[in-house]
């Protein structure tokens, strides 16, 4: 009874000498894991203004949100370009890992909503007016994603090299625009409208494009990779549906309807960015079908 409880106990010595395997135990003068990753300024950059225990939580769901989010640009970006350059099968392979991005920052929403409304209060105040809707790169994912607003570059003008990387964002074609291009490629007839716009403003829904669509659904082994594209890009904008309506209901479960620390009208704010659609042509397609 005396090894009860001990994983793998037979009754000899289970204890386990890495260095005798082979593994590397002094790192003097050597690049070690946390050197790699930098992990003294990352672990290091959590500075709570407050002595409430939740705070730490808050500011760690948001701090690696922001990891995960350039990762998401870092592949959405690889993405526009290989849709570019015809390289579908990188396309297809990267738009499925931002997929799997938005998931993960979905399931992120689960921790933060244990912090009750009462554990809330005792920090908010020292939020000041920062809040989440400031977030840049958020918006560099939505300018990319294709929902454009230059109304949206004001809140980051007191930084003109993130205000700068915002504008050229707003002005590229978005991952949409890049999978319209390719239709024409493929030989669908698409509108110049659709085609010769400024992608600075939002993309509507175009009759041209939703019939190069409904095509491709029709008949997808014919068009296989125009229709796994679409099929990844609904996927995309499903899991990104989700993240919006699990922040609208983490903050109304958290605060109510109180108004944002950054001025905006919090969860009613949230709800109408729940009407958003990004691939409008993609989920009217269900229904032309």
């Amino acid at each position: 009874m005396g090894q009860a409880g001990i994983p793998g106990a037979g009754g000899g010595d289970v204890t386990h000498d890495a260095e005798k395997e082979g593994a590397r135990m002094s790192f003097a003068g050597a690049m070690a894991y946390g050197d790699y990753l930098r992990l003294d300024p990352i672990l290091t950059a959590q500075a709570p203004l407050s002595r409430a225990h939740d705070e730490m939580l808050f500011i760690i769901q948001h701090q690696t949100s922001e990891l995960w989010m350039k990762l998401a640009l870092h592949e959405m970006e690889a993405v526009r370009r290989a849709i570019r350059e015809g390289d579908m099968p990188t396309a297809l392979k990267m738009m499925a890992r931002v997929s799997r991005i938005m998931q993960h920052l979905n399931d992120a929403w689960d921790i933060l909503r244990t912090m009750t409304p009462s554990e809330y209060t005792r920090f908010r105040d020292d939020l000041g007016q920062s809040s989440g809707f400031q977030s840049w790169q958020y918006r560099a994912i939505e300018f990319i994603a294709g929902n454009k607003s230059a109304a949206m570059l004001k809140p980051h003008a007191h930084r003109p090299e993130i205000a700068a990387d915002l504008e050229r964002r707003l002005a590229e074609p978005s991952l949409y625009d890049e999978a319209i291009r390719l239709l024409a490629r493929e030989g669908f007839e698409i509108a110049p409208a659709a085609l010769e716009r400024d992608f600075r403003e939002p993309y509507r829904a175009d009759e041209s494009v939703a019939a190069a669509w409904a095509a491709v659904y029709r008949a997808p082994e014919t068009h296989w990779a125009l229709y796994d594209l679409a099929e990844k890009l609904v996927d995309f904008e499903d899991w990104f549906r989700r993240w919006r309506f699990n922040h609208v209901t983490t903050v109304e479960r958290v605060i109510g309807f109180k108004r944002g620390t950054g001025g905006t009208s919090g969860v009613a704010y949230l709800r109408r960015m729940l009407e958003v659609t990004l691939f409008p042509e993609l989920w009217s397609v269900r229904t032309a079908l």
